[in-house]
């Protein structure tokens, strides 16, 4: 056996559980950690930002009240005395604070809020200064857009509705015609909705700065989940307990306890509004309406406001509960999901007049298996079986499938929870075993490994055996033959691989023995005796006697041959000897004989102290060495006892039985198990061997990949060699004597004869993929991966079209909208178009040196998109029907690695998602420019919808999940659904859009593996889907559905979708 496929069998054999890892747990932690400085540093900033728009606000509000009462400049000039310069004002400086809290000013500052872009208002005089435009990634600030710089800064109501009194001392009566209120600022009269309206463009534009400034800096790995902030207009006034305004308070008190003390305008707003001259108010009744008015107010300017502090509480309160969702919600704006305490800002679109009334529904549609591509031979055994019906057995990733070899139908037996490892038919023909491995649920909760006995006729499972039992998995099943398949011998992967005997029947465990540490490959029963079985592995072959519910075992001896590293497989001849083969390409014959003892063989264990009771009421206590023969003085004492009685000496240790020779000098071990014969099979390792019915065996080889066919006395009659593509022999199955099945180690079902050779009827990926295209009018798709394969599929005859080998690994893939040309991204930043028809290279280029992870083309062809691992989107000119390609520009301003991206409808536009979670907008025709205000594109339609960030798909993120459980998800051409792969072995089927959380799904199991793509067919009528480690490909028939598109369904909040119920998905 070559190097290479032993060290794939050592990989194989020895594999382990994985425990976690100490240092992703620190790693995790020091994040955290990290997220609360960068929190407690922008409440910082903010409280600094506040103090400096108070002390500019100070004089101009003095200005105000001089104008309206000449009086009070008597008051403000004793102030100023009091606190020195207002403007020079400290952090430090506690009793200046002290001074203007308690001052009349103070009261004024006490009682203002920040309007929608957190500013201070301000009077007509006071105008914004403007903003120099700049690039900087942690600002993303824009140019002042016209108009803006002459705006007035609004006062907010509380101020406007300030009362002279309210500036003046204590005791001092007003002047009779000074009660007036103060001077409002023109423009202010409207209502403070329709402000808003008037503004929206500015606030859209800082509120898009601010949230860079804060999101930059926080690297999420936690997803948060939304969680809406409701404040009622009206709900209460400032002065009553438990109102809305109340629990804006405890959201700020939260924030002081975390980020230490905040400006006076931060802790004015916290106290509550008490008038020094409030007799003087007129009717109590209508002042406590104004006020309820004025708190609703405040506390709507407060939910919409972008600003930092108001972030900086979200995220307080967002980790509080690890797991948790939060969001805040604003009418007619937009909403924000937190991953690991980041906000991502959603706008809603204008056609969703009210966003918490929107109904999120099972879609109507659901999802049927239709096929699966591929089979597991690359690391499974004698996995491949030929039933009465004529159908081939065979499983990957969590299906069993029966594949009809003359229909060419599939069907599947899909109660297994996790990946299937071993597999065995029952002497009846009719019933199967299949075994599974453990897994872990989506909380890493470890699932059970069991193995289950079913009907292939029916696909109903009839018995469940050992849940709770075994360890790690299953890797090794049998039945017994000489019993009619009463019992299943089943060998776990623990590390003690332990050997239990199971009643098929009662489902209860008959027997149980620790075999080995080192790695068993398989297990079977003797077919004339069920109380005899045999286990062979790593360096070893051992015969198990079965006898009231004990194991005795024994080591077969290999004597003056080489001991083969490992044992590969064996089968029964139908004179009772066992024939194994190994890694050495020798196919050995065992015999059952009573072997001399001074004949076992150099290296043998035999007794070199003793003390010996003959009898069932004597105990063997002995010591072992490496010796040819025994100690003289201990052989005579064993013949001694051995003439006194007739019972036979048991050795304890190895429970050898040894008696004597006719002659009575002689010792002997009774039922040794020896080679009898060696025979040079194969170049490299047998991997299997198949009994035939006229006592005819065929053999499978690995290096050389032959298959010999042999006589009853093992002389070889005829061979053939499988073409390499496919890879070595696997197993074999016996069709009809002349006809085979042979499964390959690259995954690959072939049939045939040694006259006619062998063509594949089955084939699939033996790596890792993540490249998935469907073609945009034909039923076919193309997939590659990490086994450097890219792989043209047929969806209606379900057959592999072509494959090619590249030099690199493919990892994403599009198809030109005219459909002739297919690009593939590679690993290394290298990307080729391939011809369809002839297979061939028509262009290719090289962007970066880092892997490409997105290859989308725009709805009329004209430009081609490439996702770099570089952060760096590259736009190419596309002519020639997709055969020529000119460098177009290139998008620059992610933080990370692009992740996904789509094409607006008009191919002017991208909207694309990084691997730190951002969603951004640019404008193609405009020469590759970042789009800064992601308010602009709401009701931008996209021709397609992969990003799994964004406002239409918030809501198939579940609970508590990390930001990177969600793989990939594609919108229906129908826009009528949205289907999901996730991290957990699931596909889910969402209504599209679903932008509430917690929507409901239709979820589906069959991947064993992390679900890395799934993509409609151009007709949605079909969905495929992508496992990563399974190798698998599942093809989903589309069932149900009915009339609409999600515009519709966007725009009438009543709208609900009905669904039938279905045994076989899970709705979530």
């Amino acid at each position: 056996m070559d190097s290479s496929t032993n060290s794939l069998e050592d990989v194989s054999a020895d594999s382990s559980a994985e425990f976690p890892d100490r240092v992703s747990l620190m790693e995790v932690r020091l994040q955290a950690q990290e997220d609360e400085i960068t929190l407690l540093k922008s409440s910082l900033a903010d409280a600094l930002r506040r103090i400096r728009l108070h002390d500019q606000l100070l004089p101009i509000l003095k200005q105000q009240l001089i104008a309206v009462s000449p009086g009070a400049a008597r008051v403000l000039n004793q102030v100023c005395c009091s606190d020195g310069c207002i403007s020079s004002r400290k952090l430090s400086s506690s009793s200046g604070v002290d001074t203007i809290r308690h001052s009349a000013p103070s009261q004024l500052s006490d009682s203002m809020v920040t309007n929608t872009n957190g500013h201070m208002g301000g009077s007509e005089s006071m105008k914004p200064s403007p903003r120099p435009a700049t690039l900087d990634r942690s600002t993303q600030t824009e140019p002042t857009l016209p108009g803006l710089d002459t705006q007035q800064v609004p006062l907010p109501r509380r101020v406007q509705s300030l009362q002279l009194e309210d500036a003046l001392p204590p005791g001092e009566p007003a002047a009779e015609g000074t009660r007036g209120k103060l001077h409002r600022v023109p423009g202010l009269e409207e209502d403070e909705e329709q402000e808003e309206d008037e503004e929206v463009g500015a606030e859209q534009e800082k509120e898009l700065s601010w949230m860079s400034s804060v999101e930059e800096p926080i690297q999420p790995t936690t997803i948060r989940g939304l969680q809406r902030e409701d404040f009622q207009d009206g709900s209460c006034s400032p002065e009553e307990p438990g109102s809305g305004s109340a629990s804006v308070r405890t959201s700020e008190q939260n924030l002081i306890s975390r980020s230490g003390p905040l400006s006076p305008i931060q802790e004015g707003e916290k106290k509550q509004l008490v008038r020094r001259n409030s007799e003087k108010l007129g009717n109590p009744e209508r002042q406590r309406k104004r006020l309820d008015k004025k708190a609703a107010s405040s506390a709507n300017l407060l939910t919409r406001s972008p600003s930092l502090e108001n972030r900086a509480k979200d995220l307080v309160a967002s980790a509080g509960s690890p797991g948790s969702r939060r969001g805040t919600y604003s009418q007619g704006q937009s909403i924000k999901m937190f991953i690991r305490g980041r906000p991502i800002t959603m706008y809603i679109p204008s056609n969703i007049q009210n966003y918490e009334d929107l109904k999120m529904e099972p879609p109507s549609e659901r999802l049927e298996l239709d096929w699966v591509y591929g089979y597991r031979g690359r690391d499974c055994r004698a996995n491949l079986y030929f039933l009465p019906s004529g159908e081939a057995v065979y499983f990957i990733a969590c299906v069993v499938v029966l594949y009809h070899i003359n229909n060419r139908t599939q069907r599947h037996y899909r109660k297994h929870t996790d990946c299937v490892r071993c597999l065995t038919l029952h002497p009846d023909k009719v019933r199967v075993a299949s075994g599974q491995t453990a897994g872990v649920d989506k909380d890493g909760k470890p699932l059970q490994p069991c193995v289950h006995i079913w009907d292939s006729t029916t696909l109903v499972t009839l018995q469940q055996i050992g849940l709770g039992t075994f360890q790690r998995g299953v890797a090794s099943v049998a039945f017994s033959v000489a019993d009619s398949g009463a019992f299943l011998c089943v060998i776990d992967d623990s590390n003690e691989h332990m050997l239990s005997v199971w009643d098929c029947n009662k489902g209860t465990k008959h027997a149980e023995v620790k075999s080995t540490n080192e790695a068993v490959f398989a297990v079977d029963f003797n077919p004339s005796d069920s109380t005899n079985i045999i286990t062979c592995g790593k360096s070893h072959v051992y015969f198990w006697t079965l006898n009231t519910g004990q194991f005795t075992k024994k080591q077969g001896i290999f004597g003056k041959y080489k001991k083969p590293k490992f044992i590969q497989c064996f089968v029964f001849s139908l004179t009772g000897d066992v024939l194994t083969g190994d890694s050495e390409g020798n196919i050995l014959t065992w015999g059952k004989s009573a072997a001399d003892v001074k004949t076992l063989g150099k290296g043998a264990k035999v007794p070199q102290l003793t003390i010996i009771v003959a009898s069932t009421l004597w105990i063997v206590c002995m010591g072992y060495g490496q010796q040819q023969s025994m100690n003289k003085d201990v052989y005579e004492v064993i013949v001694k006892k051995l003439k006194q009685q007739t019972a036979l000496v048991r050795l304890w240790r190895n429970r050898d039985l040894y008696s004597l020779s006719e002659d009575g000098e002689t010792l002997l071990c009774a039922e040794t198990f020896q080679i009898m014969r060696q025979t040079r099979a194969h170049e490299g390792s047998v991997f299997t061997l198949c009994t035939l019915q006229g006592g005819g065996l065929l053999s499978g080889g690995g290096k050389d990949r032959k298959i010999i066919r042999w006589s009853a006395d093992l002389a070889p009659e005829r061979e053939c060699e499988i073409p390499e593509k496919y890879g070595a022999v696997r197993t074999i199955a016996d069709v009809d004597g002349e006809e085979l099945l042979v499964g390959t180690t690259r995954n690959a079902v072939l049939r045939g004869t040694f006259s006619d050779g062998f063509v594949a009827i089955v084939q699939g990926h033996v790596d890792e993929m993540w490249g998935l295209a469907t073609h945009p009018s034909q039923n076919i798709f193309l997939t590659c991966g990490h086994d450097r394969q890219v792989c043209l599929w047929n969806t209606e005859e379900h057959k592999l079209d072509w494959c090619i080998t590249l030099e690199e690994y493919g990892l994403c893939a599009g198809f030109c909208p005219n459909g002739s040309v297919v690009s593939v991204g590679l690993s290394t930043g290298r990307w080729m178009v391939l011809d369809l028809l002839t297979r061939e290279v028509v262009s290719e280029s090289t962007d970066g040196n880092e892997q490409l992870s997105v290859m989308r083309y725009s709805p009329d062809g004209s430009f081609l998109a490439v996702g770099s691992h570089d952060n760096f989107i590259y736009i190419y000119n596309v002519t020639e029907s997709g055969r020529r390609y000119t460098r177009f520009g290139k998008c620059n301003g992610h933080s990370s690695f692009i992740t996904h991206l789509d094409w607006s409808k008009d191919g002017k536009y991208i909207m694309s998602n990084s691997g730190d979670y951002e969603i951004l907008y640019w404008d193609i025709a405009a020469g590759c420019k970042l789009l800064r205000n992601r308010y602009e594109s709401k009701d931008r339609e996209w021709a397609s919808y992969t990003c799994v960030l964004g406002f239409h798909v918030m809501g198939v993120w579940l609970e508590g999940s990390d930001g990177t459980d969600i793989n990939a998800l594609c919108r229906s051409h129908s826009e009528r659904v949205v289907a999901v792969a996730d991290d957990f072995c699931k596909v889910h089927l969402f209504q599209y859009p679903c932008p509430k959380p917690k929507a409901p799904s239709h979820k589906y199991d069959g991947h064993g593996s992390h679900v890395t793509n799934v993509c409609f067919t151009h007709s949605d009528s079909h969905l495929l889907s992508m496992g990563g480690k399974d190798t698998c490909i599942l093809q989903w028939r589309v069932m149900g559905g009915g009339s609409g598109d999600s515009r519709e369904r966007l725009g009438s909040v009543s709208a609900s979708s009905t669904s039938t119920n279905s045994p076989e998905p899970a709705t979530s």
